[in-house]
């Protein structure tokens, strides 16, 4: 298929079908969401194992963190020039490869390095895996289709510490990046043969915008990475914010006025666009800050091994996966504006509640009921969402839109474990139980109104409006605004 016809014909039928397309995209988004917090409960034993200091552990976490966040939208835009499908089968290749180097390890230095480049393997192909399942499914099943591929990349985020413990403690520390080889090295072949190329708009890749965006997010998230263990006023902690909040602006004044740049602004006139945007963001800064601090809490103050704490938070882990897809049924049927809304209040009541019941000695019983509305609240949230992103711009820009999209997932999860660590660290702290506990209480009521604002955000996306019976892509029953982004159908603008 040459790119002019791909360009024409966004949406591609697959050689496999739909059901290939989301089981493809599903695993390869999964080994990249699980990579994010898998290592967190391992640290002790790659510390006996390989050596290094408090720092070189951090950084086994924060080197992968840093290249996935920072080159986000470069691998979307990198897929959109030189095809979707061709720069998967790349990330995918890197990211194989990274990790078995990362199991092979001799050292805490070459371990670092693997994870970084495991993070730029995940970059290319993790925002490529929606814009591929876009392709593949028809518009009237994507609410469905996204459902299954949220929930799995929600047990994914939501599962690793658990996973990673369960392996550490099992069988060895090394299988954590093992578990990734035999899952890429089957997938390959997969995605070759039943995935179909597809590109976006075909523009020139925009160098000025990479260099900005890549800068920005470097500097905004090496800040919040390194702020709780360094300090917040230690010099590369403000540089790198300082510098890093001086290129994202310059970044926006350039994409007003660039003739194609790699994320055009004009897209955030959309409401829709703006505030499930704005809502992923919230959501994954309560989030994440929430699950790092509860599984310590699981097994620092109740006693629990990594994997009794791991099975405990199940209720809320694995829920995604039997609420998820009902929930992109329902976003199909009713919108998703009220299903992800919801989401973010129900997740923002199971934190409250989780707070108020937290003490050194607190049954399973009491944490249950938080547990389960969290679960589903988040569950709720992850389907929809992604419809909602991918709907809110023309099918050509569907590959930056993830990019974007999964970028400000990262930095909002980055900021969530920096933000709730400076609290936890200002009112409690390791001593004791009750310390851990008078940290944690006021961490997770910030993380619960910080979700209850995403809910709000998500409450100003526009109503869904009913596409034209036949039409095409992009139009709708009502009469566009001036300078408004043109929708997918079904879509909310």
């Amino acid at each position: 298929m040459s790119q002019e016809t791909a360009q024409q014909s966004p949406r591609t039928t697959t050689r496999g079908g739909t059901v290939w397309a989301l089981v493809i995209t599903g695993v390869a988004g999964f080994m990249a969401a699980l990579d994010n917090l898998v290592v967190t409960t391992a640290l002790p034993s790659i510390r006996e194992d390989l050596g290094g200091g408090l720092g070189d552990l951090e950084w086994t976490v924060s080197a992968y963190t840093l290249t996935f966040a920072v080159l986000l939208m470069f691998g979307a835009a990198l897929g959109d020039r030189f095809g979707r499908r061709r720069m998967f089968l790349v990330g995918l290749t890197v990211f194989t490869g990274a990790s078995a180097a990362a199991a092979m390890a001799p050292g805490i230095d070459s371990l670092i390095a693997a994870r970084a480049v495991q993070g730029v393997g995940a970059a290319i192909m993790m925002p490529l895996t929606l814009t591929l399942l876009t392709a593949a499914v028809p518009a009237a099943k994507r609410g469905m289709a996204y459902g299954i591929w949220g929930a799995v990349n929600g047990l994914a985020v939501a599962s690793g510490p658990l996973i990673g413990g369960s392996l550490t403690e099992h069988v060895s520390w090394h299988w954590i990046f093992w578990l990734n080889v035999p899952l890429g090295l089957a997938l390959l072949p997969l995605a070759r043969l039943r995935l179909a190329e597809s590109y976006g708009t075909g523009a020139p890749l925009d160098i000025p915008g990479t260099l900005l965006a890549s800068g920005g997010l470097f500097g905004i998230v090496y800040g919040l990475v390194r702020g709780p263990a360094d300090g917040w006023t230690s010099t590369l902690v403000l540089t790198g914010l300082f510098a890093g909040s001086v290129l994202l602006v310059a970044f926006v004044l350039y994409g007003m006025r660039a003739a194609n740049p790699m994320l055009p602004m004009r897209l955030f006139r959309s409401r829709a666009f703006a505030g499930i945007n704005a809502a992923s963001l919230l959501m994954f800064l309560g989030m994440f800050g929430s699950i790092f601090l509860l599984s310590q809490y699981m097994q620092g103050v109740l006693g629990y091994s990594p994997t009794e704490a791991g099975l405990r938070m199940l209720p809320w882990t694995g829920m995604p996966m039997l609420v998820a897809p009902i929930a992109g049924i329902l976003s199909d049927r009713i919108g998703g504006r009220p299903v992800v809304a919801a989401g973010l209040f129900l997740q923002a009541a199971g934190l409250a509640w989780m707070a108020a019941v937290a003490t050194v000695d607190a049954s399973y019983a009491v944490q249950l009921p938080g547990l389960i509305v969290s679960g589903i609240g988040m569950a709720l949230y992850f389907a929809p969402a992604a419809n909602l992103v991918m709907s809110s711009v023309r099918a050509q820009e569907q590959g930056i839109a993830s990019g974007a999209n999964n970028a400000l997932r990262e930095v909002g999860g980055a900021l969530g474990i920096a933000v709730m660590s400076s609290i936890f660290s200002a009112q409690g702290g390791y001593e004791s139980g009750q310390a851990f506990v008078d940290g944690l209480r006021p961490a997770l009521v910030t993380g619960a109104a910080v979700v209850a604002l995403a809910g709000v955000a998500a409450l100003l996306i526009p109503a869904a409006r009913r596409a034209v019976p036949g039409g095409t892509a992009g139009e709708t029953d009502a009469k566009t605004d001036a300078g408004a982004v043109p929708v997918l159908e079904g879509a909310e603008r």
